[in-house]
């Protein structure tokens, strides 16, 4: 007998973008009726007419099980797809339908100026939301594809975080439960930083053997940050963790990486802003604030300055005073 999906029939995805559009896509082939929130009319009336949002992802086919609309339904789930800058403004937007509801979280990312993470922003919006953190190594074109990937949901209650997995489960789509909401949302945001990193020793050419040294010191520095917070290091051996870090720290089809590539080669990014850069200097101000040691994220900060290279940055990183391995 499989696991039971909580009543969840119906799907709002907020954020009609790449990865909304993937999520809306992935919550469709486990059987939900869904509908796809955006702003933009063009999206809507291609999503609608086609069936493609052409605009983010090409002319990939999308359920028929997928409406869009401007303004979200009354659904038994919300997932908030907008990027994590966006937040609290999309909160805002329709806090009105998310009171009560369970909301996933899916963005990657602290909030600048305020230092928050995704569902403390929506505890200060909608108080009486049901937060889950959604997080893990997933590209929206693979999961748009339905291409296997494995991520993980956290919640407060087991039964309810089971449901919800449950409900977004599909053949090629697996949520796995967790109860570290924190260590998940800490995981998906700092990993962005680090991939800037990663990208930049990349961009710089200064080899595999460099790259794979700043991805497992980033991994040490990660789990001082989640335990400084209060949430569980262990719960960054699994998806959330490792498994998010190693696909964006290694990836050219990470953003963040292919924007630290450009940084690494001296060369000006193409593109979106990547999450990692406005969550960088808000990882520092953490690191400030609880005194945990962050020589990676400091790092990132002075390569984002423009004034300092990764040559001379990962120079100043090989000088510090040798210690026992943490």
């Amino acid at each position: 007998m499989g696991i039971e999906t909580g009543g969840i029939e119906t799907v709002a995805v907020i954020g009609a973008g790449a990865w909304g559009s993937a999520l809306a896509q992935a919550a469709a082939l486990a059987g939900r009726s869904v509908t796809l929130v955006g702003r933009d009319a063009a999206v809507i009336e291609d999503i609608n007419q086609r069936h493609r949002n052409s605009a983010h992802l090409g002319e990939l086919e999308l359920s028929p099980a997928i409406r869009a609309a401007a303004e979200p339904p009354d659904a038994d789930l919300v997932i908030l797809a907008v990027p994590a800058q966006q937040s609290r403004a999309a909160l805002g937007r329709f806090s009105g339908r998310l009171a009560g509801r369970r909301v996933v979280l899916s963005a990657k990312g602290l909030e600048a100026g305020s230092l928050k993470r995704q569902s403390e922003i929506l505890a200060e919006m909608v108080p009486d939301a049901v937060p889950f953190v959604l997080s893990g190594p997933s590209f929206a074109g693979d999961v748009a594809a339905g291409r296997p990937t494995a991520v993980t949901l956290a919640g407060d209650d087991p039964d309810e975080t089971l449901a919800v997995a449950a409900a977004l489960a599909g053949p090629s789509f697996r949520p796995y439960a967790a109860d570290d909401r924190l260590g998940v949302e800490i995981a998906g945001a700092l990993k962005n930083v680090y991939a800037l990193a990663c990208g930049a020793v990349e961009g710089a050419g200064l080899g595999a053997s460099a790259r794979s040294a700043l991805l497992a010191r980033g991994f040490a520095e990660l789990s001082r940050y989640v335990a400084a917070l209060g949430g569980s290091p262990a719960t960054l051996t699994g998806l959330a963790g490792l498994g998010d870090l190693t696909l964006s720290c290694t990836s050219r089809e990470s953003r963040n990486y292919r924007y630290g590539m450009a940084l690494g080669a001296g060369q000006a990014p193409d593109g979106a802003l990547a999450e990692g850069v406005a969550t960088a200097p808000v990882a520092q101000l953490l690191a400030a604030k609880l005194s945990i040691d962050a020589p990676l994220v400091a790092a990132v900060n002075l390569l984002l300055t423009g004034n300092v290279s990764i040559a001379t940055i990962v120079a100043g990183l090989m000088s510090r005073p040798l210690k026992r391995e943490d």
